[in-house]
């Protein structure tokens, strides 16, 4: 990390806790039910302070840390929680601003150290970390598919099956293109069409949707809200869009470890190609998180840190920096200007709102799937069968304990974990390379 990446991280953490005192926006999308409860009185900062930070730790001590270890990226829920929690819990909004820079440049500048640890014990943890994301971008292309299955049943999945498998089959017999970006653009095709046509024929035999006429003015209020700070939440999506242009921060699971590949690539052509998939698996889970977004944020007044996080491929995809923060800005202005709009053509399609709960389930769940495969690849390259041994027992420590460490991070912990282990069984001799 040179001086400038430093500053840059500086400066977006610093404006993150900025607007989170302001209740303008914030990352963890439970704490924005709150904050207008602190913004009419009816909530102290120590209170709301509380909530969030009860909400994200666990967040940034396992999905946060374990995700950065094991790639070297920086991600939102190590950098945007803890200024979440600073911006709402300071009272002054400079402080804040001060806090969540100091926080940006401490998370950076350790790194190096961190890395330096890892990378000088006998047993070469951090590089086998790698296979943790060797299966994700193959299970992550299903989610359109599970969730069909999830929302319409195994007969219109079963179908769906069909049709993504053969789109697959094509793809790699008479194209060059990536397979998994067919199969989720023809899984969302048909999870979308689907969805449509059960509307359709919900309203022809006389199913209509809940009124939402009563919200309207209250969704009018908060958008007004919205609007006051657009000029603040736009220069936080330029900020986004720089440094996940800049090479050092992943914007969410889906793409943190397909980023980490990318990055090693040195053909400048397969690594354009790389970084156009990770772009289109990044904007394809945004369209699934459209509805939670709008919706709350119409609810709230209370944006997101990285809006619809269509920021991120905005980032991966600019060519430049400069490039970058105009897009960045642009992107947030947008969405905010078409969020009544969003709003309204939910309310009259509700299988595409409900389908967006059935999608994010379906992206955890394969996410889930796809990391605890990468971490068996990683632990079998650290120590074979008895680093598998050593995952295993750990991974279901876990479980057997309530998952202190949430699921989606529990491969990456346990397999950090095994590295240190089976490090410490080589110093006592008990453990051959």
């Amino acid at each position: 990390m040179d001086m400038i990446n430093i500053g840059l991280v500086a400066l977006l953490c610093a404006m993150t806790a900025f607007i989170a005192n302001l209740s303008a926006s914030v990352f963890h999308d439970g704490i924005r039910p709150i904050l207008p409860q602190l913004v009419e009185g009816n909530m102290t900062r120590r209170d709301a302070g509380s909530v969030a930070f009860g909400l994200s730790i666990g967040f940034v001590a396992s999905v946060g840390i374990s995700f950065t270890l094991s790639t070297g990226l920086l991600n939102p829920w190590l950098l945007f929680l803890p200024t979440d929690i600073l911006g709402v819990m300071i009272a002054s909004r400079w402080l804040a601003a001060l806090a969540g820079g100091l926080w940006g440049i401490l998370v950076v500048t350790s790194l190096s150290g961190v890395n330096a640890v890892l990378t000088g014990l006998p047993i070469d943890a951090l590089g086998a970390l790698g296979e943790l994301g060797t299966p994700v971008m193959t299970a992550f292309a299903l989610f359109p598919l599970l969730a069909i299955f999830y929302q319409f049943g195994w007969k219109a999945g079963a179908v769906a099956a069909a049709v993504v498998l053969l789109s697959r089959l094509l793809t790699i017999q008479f194209t060059s293109i990536y397979p998994e970006s067919i199969q989720i653009f023809v899984g969302m095709l048909m999870l979308i069409g689907t969805a449509i046509q059960k509307d359709m024929a919900d309203k022809r035999n006389g199913i209509t949707p809940p009124d939402m006429s009563g919200m309207h003015s209250l969704f009018d209020e908060r958008t007004k809200r919205i609007m006051k700070h657009l000029p603040l939440l736009a220069a936080t999506g330029a900020l986004v869009s720089i440094v996940a242009n800049a090479g050092i921060f992943a914007g969410s699971e889906v793409s943190i470890y397909a980023l980490a590949d990318v990055y090693k690539m040195t053909d400048p052509i397969e690594k354009q190609a790389a970084m156009q998939q990770v772009a289109l698996s990044e904007f394809m889970r945004g369209i699934g998180f459209v509805p939670l977004i709008a919706t709350t944020a119409l609810a709230t007044g209370v944006y997101g840190v990285v809006g619809m996080t269509f920021v991120f491929v905005v980032g991966y995809l600019s060519p430049n920096i400069p490039v970058a923060a105009v897009l960045g800005a642009l992107t947030i202005c947008v969405e905010i200007f078409v969020l009544r709009k969003i709003g309204h053509f939910l309310e009259r399609f509700p299988s595409i709102r409900n389908a967006s709960d059935n999608i994010r389930n379906s992206m955890n769940t394969l996410m889930e799937f796809s990391l605890l495969i990468g971490g068996v690849l990683a632990v079998m390259k650290m120590g074979s069968t008895t680093g598998l041994t050593i995952f295993t027992m750990l991974f279901f420590l876990n479980e057997v304990m309530g998952r202190p460490i949430l699921k989606i991070a529990a491969p990456a912990v346990a397999a950090i974990l095994t590295g240190v282990v089976l490090n410490v069984l080589y110093v006592f001799g008990l453990f051959a390379v």
